[in-house]
């Protein structure tokens, strides 16, 4: 083994100086400052090297070749982020190539940058295919003395803690690990530019605390001729530096070709209201009344969890978009696996969907990566942003693919819902800035005021608002929480879309956090603390260090926590805060004589016009629209859309295209808040002849009083998909709708229908109650009949004949208290007390060939 160092096998950058030294071990990469007094993370800070392929421990037996050193001169733009707009940046780049015995060449490639150092292998001249089987990459810990960690689980939603190091416990612990040097500086230890020829690292720790040592999720996992790993990063430096660095972005690769212009990435705030009304998601005008209020705040976003339904989804992104709102879906990973799933994206992008929440991932493996991989490019395609959750922690995609504008891997206010043992404490949360925030974008769904066995005080709570950052801010709470709250409705509604810069202001993992975040000429504060009530004394020199108006909101006085209080005042050289136990606060400051307070509620826009807004395609599968002049079309997958003139389009369906079934045609113009306003048309085809189950067809619209209207099942309640088979009177049917009372939804005969059959009753999952049922042919009643629990279905054979569109409603018997739609979900298992549901069992429709086409503007 060849044992000299070559002059040129260093990276130095500054005083930091980077060289691999090759002892009997192998490589080991050696970081030092040259400054005697410059704080250096450790003196040197000694990092073992090499990786074992093929079976082959390669830093063992093998001759260095060269080394290579350059400056590395790059930029990014980043859309979001601590820090938004572009970024200059240079690292020096050292690569050293040796050679094993057996031929085999590999390289080590060393970057050192203004706030650390980074490394990764590579094997550029592989023969076939090889695996990796593990890697030496590793530190000795004997320089460290507390550590912050979290115990390394996939989707990391285990607390994070700190720990003294001589305390600390051999096993698996998630990135990033943030290590405090005995001279009182800090080193972040992550991972940067991953995609799905890798399987994700993590921290292992050996007995004794002895060492720390990165480790695969896939052992032995396939490479091939030109692979390289990810990059091992190092941040280092005080805890502004670690707070502050964009060292993971800087590595990771430039952003891809597909996301093309990224404009249209909209970070923001959102409203969210699955968290404080678990069955809200499935009900359009609860979603509504969020959309409403997110106006009053000025906010850009609506996050519609699961049980939103594909029928009422156009319906809420027009309904939004003509308030500047744009509508992101909830979806599960594996509904958007395989290239026959992912085509759900194109379609949910048709209606106008501006992006999607896609949860449960849950894996670090390289299979999972490749999955990310295909998610990110048809995303990127498409134009829909992304927010990932049970999804591991970002490694650089904010710049390689920025329209990821979240992800979850922690433990957020979402564990308030499911495990109310289990509260998250201010420990936790105060430690997320130094660590897990560090490395991108943290969908923690703060600002949980309404939250059960909450140990953190209200003024912790709006402080995270600030401390945490996040591309698109999903907050927890109901909006009409934040409405009750007139001061932190106030400070929601005047936090910006994005971030100019961030700076760490003053505290420790242990004790507070308080991080200071600028946009133009305002800086906004976050501060929260761990312990008991005391006074927070906070540096301002690092604001530029001239005089500022500071508006605070904080713990109130005496409060124990609940409740919040507000000063107004100059400052200069500090900001003195008031917090309780578990406390924070958040602050806007702005220069003498500029108005502090900017926002302003969100106008109604004019939707673009579409006609007809219901109509039915031809013989050849067109139909032609007319629409504003310069307005766009979006169509559904395998749909055309050809633009005959400045407000004429023809629009042709796919032939594969069911008889009776119908696509959602999207109309764009440009909106005043940087989103689109949107209109939509249904375009039907026409039904057949013969019998048809009803329960086949698309609902135009419906309403129901827990959760979505089933097919072929009861209703269940308020979840999607949650019912059982129907049984009325002990009698069981295998298709028709379920519903909850009170309840309508309407159907699309196109006049093609002549009789419709089928029988009436109460579910026997609602035993005691009774309800009324109704069916009107273009609101023409032609039936009604009262029901009642335990009798048997009512049946019925109704001349349907000229009807365009059916409707089919339920309301409360006689002498009920009526329940609003939006408000009737008041227990998770049966809505409503006394709700009804009623199965509309067996339904049957005849029908008769037509030559008429007839289309509808009354939709």
């Amino acid at each position: 083994m060849v044992t000299d160092i070559l002059p040129a096998f260093a990276a130095v950058r500054g005083d930091v100086r980077a060289v691999i030294e090759i002892d009997a071990e192998g490589p080991q990469l050696a970081v030092d400052r040259s400054a005697v007094d410059g704080g250096a993370v450790a003196d040197p800070l000694v990092v073992r090297l090499g990786i074992t392929v093929g079976g082959v421990d390669l830093a063992a037996s093998s001759t260095l070749l060269r080394s290579v050193t350059q400056t590395v001169s790059d930029s990014l733009t980043a859309v979001s982020g601590k820090a938004t707009g572009p970024w200059a940046f240079e690292h020096e780049e050292l690569t050293a190539t040796f050679r094993h015995e057996t031929g085999l060449e590999w390289r080590i490639v060393v970057r050192v940058g203004d706030d650390g150092f980074a490394l990764r292998y590579e094997v550029p001249d592989l023969q076939g295919v090889s695996t990796l089987d593990t890697e030496a990459t590793s530190i000795d810990l004997a320089l460290f003395d507390r550590a912050w960690v979290l115990d390394y689980q996939t989707w990391y939603e285990t607390p994070r803690s700190g720990v003294d190091v001589a305390e600390l416990a051999s096993g698996d612990y998630g990135f990033p690990f943030l290590l405090r040097h005995s001279n009182g500086q800090y080193l972040l230890i992550t991972e940067s530019g991953i995609d799905g020829r890798f399987s994700g690292a993590h921290a292992s720790v050996a007995p004794d605390a002895a060492s720390l040592r990165f480790r695969q999720a896939d052992p032995g996992s396939g490479i091939a001729r030109g692979w390289s790993t990810p990059w091992r990063v190092f941040v280092a430096g005080d805890l502004a530096t670690v707070v502050e660095t964009r060292l993971v972005d800087e590595l990771a690769p430039p952003q891809h070709p597909l996301v093309g212009d990224p404009s249209w990435v909209r970070p923001g705030r959102a409203a969210w209201s699955w968290w404080s009304d678990f069955y809200s998601s499935a009900q359009l005008d609860a979603q509504k009344h969020f959309v409403d209020v997110s106006a009053e705040f000025g906010w850009e976003h609506l996050l519609i969890d699961c049980g939103w339904e594909e029928t009422w989804v156009p319906e809420i992104v027009a309904y939004a978009s003509a308030r500047g709102i744009q509508v992101h879906l909830w979806t599960i990973w594996h509904d958007i696996d395989g290239p026959e799933k992912l085509q759900r994206l194109a379609l949910w992008r048709s209606w106008g969907v501006a992006g999607i929440k896609v949860d449960f991932m849950e894996s670090e493996s390289k299979d999972r990566y490749r999955w990310y991989d295909s998610v990110l490019a048809e995303t990127a395609r498409l134009g829909l942003m992304v927010n990932f959750h049970g999804s591991v922690i970002p490694r650089g995609w904010a710049r390689t693919w920025p329209q990821v504008i979240g992800y979850e891997a922690i433990r957020g206010a979402e564990y308030y819902v499911f495990y109310n043992d289990l509260p998250l404490t201010a420990r936790h949360n105060v430690i997320q800035p130094f660590t897990r925030n560090v490395v991108g974008a943290m969908d923690y769904t703060p600002v949980a005021f309404s939250a059960p066995g909450r140990t953190t005080s209200d003024g912790h709570e709006l402080g995270m608002s600030v401390a945490f950052e996040c591309g698109i801010t999903n907050f927890a709470d109901g909006v009409d929480a934040y409405r009750d709250r007139p001061l932190a409705a106030r400070l929601l509604s005047e936090l910006p879309p994005v971030w100019d810069e961030t700076r760490l202001l003053a505290g420790t993992p242990d004790t507070e956090a308080v991080i200071a975040r600028r946009s133009g000429d305002r800086w906004f504060l976050g501060g929260i603390a761990t312990g008991e009530a005391r006074t927070l004394v906070i540096p301002l020199a690092r604001l530029g260090g001239s005089r500022l108006r500071a508006w605070v909101v904080t713990d109130l006085p005496g409060g124990e926590g609940r409740g919040l209080a507000e000063t107004d005042g100059l400052v200069e050289k500090t900001l003195v805060v008031d917090v309780a136990a578990g406390g924070g606060f958040a602050a806007v400051l702005a220069p003498v004589g500029a108005p502090l307070f900017r926002s302003a509620p969100a106008e109604r826009e004019t939707p673009p016009r579409v006609e007809p807004r219901l109509g039915v395609l031809d013989a050849g599968n067109r139909a032609v629209l007319s629409v504003d002049a310069g307005a766009s079309v979006r169509v559904p997958p395998a749909w055309r859309a050809d633009r005959v003139d400045e407000t004429s389009w023809i629009v042709t369906a796919p032939d594969s295209l069911g008889a009776g079934a119908l696509g959602v045609v999207t109309v764009e113009t440009p909106g005043r808040r940087g989103a689109p306003v949107v209109t939509h048309a249904r375009l039907v085809k026409p039904l057949g002849s013969g019998p048809i189950r009803l329960s086949t067809l698309p609902m135009l619209s419906f309403q129901n009083e827990s959760g979505p209207v089933e097919r072929d099942q009861s209703n269940g309640g308020g979840n999607p998909r949650d019912g059982n088979r129907m049984r009325v009177a002990g009698a069981s049917f295998d298709h028709g709708f379920g519903v909850s009372t009170p309840s309508a939804f309407r159907l699309f005969l196109g006049s093609r229908g002549d009789r419709l059959t089928g029988v009436l009753g109460i579910d026997d999952e609602t035993p005691d109650t009774a309800a009324v049922a109704i069916v009107e042919a273009d609101e023409r009643e032609l039936l009604r009949v009262t029901l009642r629990a335990g009798a048997e279905t009512v049946p019925f054979d109704l001349d349907v004949r000229g009807t365009g569109i059916l409707t089919l409603r339920t309301e409360r018997r006689p002498g009920d208290v009526p329940v609003a739609y939006e408000r009737a979900a008041l227990s998770f298992e049966s809505g409503a007390p006394d709700a009804a549901h009623v199965d509309w069992a067996s339904l049957i429709l005849t029908t008769h060939q037509s030559d008429a086409i007839t289309s509808r503007d009354d939709h």
